[in-house]
């Protein structure tokens, strides 16, 4: 009886890793193997020829652009949402701490729309920007311009920063804090030597998180971004290419896809990395 239990706690993990290896090696690691299989279909000259077209260049820059204010803006904001949140009681915490996840909650698409809706032509911001534009003689725009790119990046990745430090936040109370308070220390310096300390890998991870979904985001930058070559981001650039049809702009849009993929693979062995040194320093302490 005894050997048969055993034989059985064995079969169990095996079965479950299997089933589990089988999966993403079906679901994630084939495919993203195929699209660098297909980017290299008709040579390396053709997939370096793809990667220095203007459109994929520009879509380039409009990515690594949106992205780096997004992660600059969501880590400063974020890091500001969670502070509030955790370390001092005011009406409307609660609806705050919601609020936060609202990107989470709806779909890009939507978010795109609601800033089409507030900026556009016929949105209430819009009508203010068109009577700035008329009185100081410039060209302002928000839709179907890079802001509106930035704006839309922003509201999608806006979470993944204030979320990932929160728990951290929670998890070490506010005793220290107080305690530094009381002996006359600054917001400013209680945060840069106390509360820094113990969020700056969670804050790692966070803008991480925040940089991928960047990256990566399609709907909501596709409601509000309509000129090839000028807003088009990676994303966008790479659905382009392959509704055009013709067997060169797909190949195309697989070489400029790997792009996408090998900065999702950084992004992994980065996050790998952070991961394991929280959990070394938390061996350590």
């Amino acid at each position: 009886m005894e050997n048969s239990r055993k034989k059985k706690n064995k079969i169990v993990p095996v079965v479950l890793i299997t089933i589990s290896v089988l999966f993403l090696g079906l679901m994630l690691v084939l495919p993203l193997i195929s699209v660098i299989i297909n980017s290299f279909s008709e040579g390396f000259h053709f997939y370096f020829i793809s990667l220095r077209t203007e459109y994929a260049i520009s879509a380039l820059k409009v990515t690594l652009l949106a992205t780096v204010i997004a992660v600059l803006v969501n880590t400063f904001f974020g890091i500001m949402a969670a502070w509030a949140i955790t370390k001092f009681s005011f009406k409307g915490k609660q609806v705050l701490s919601a609020l936060i996840d609202v990107p989470f909650s709806i779909s890009p698409v939507i978010a795109g729309l609601a800033f089409l809706m507030t900026f556009g032509r016929l949105g209430w911001a819009g009508t203010y920007i068109n009577r700035i534009n008329d009185f100081l003689g410039t060209n302002i725009q928000i839709v179907f311009a890079v802001p509106g790119v930035v704006l839309a990046t922003i509201f999608v990745t806006f979470p993944f920063v204030s979320r990932e430090i929160i728990p951290v936040l929670n998890a070490e109370g506010k005793d220290e804090e107080e305690a530094a308070a009381l002996m006359g220390a600054g917001g400013f310096t209680i945060f840069r030597k106390i509360t820094f300390p113990h969020i700056k890998w969670a804050l790692l991870y966070g803008i991480i998180l925040c940089t991928a979904r960047a990256l990566g985001e399609f709907g909501a930058v596709n409601a509000l971004s309509k000129t090839r070559g000028e807003t088009f981001t990676l994303p966008l650039e790479i659905d382009a290419l392959y509704l055009s049809g013709s067997s060169d702009s797909i190949t195309a849009a697989f070489a400029v896809s790997s792009i996408l993929v090998i900065i999702a693979v950084i992004v992994i062995i980065a996050r790998n990395i952070v991961e394991y040194q929280a959990k070394k320093k938390l061996k350590n302490v």
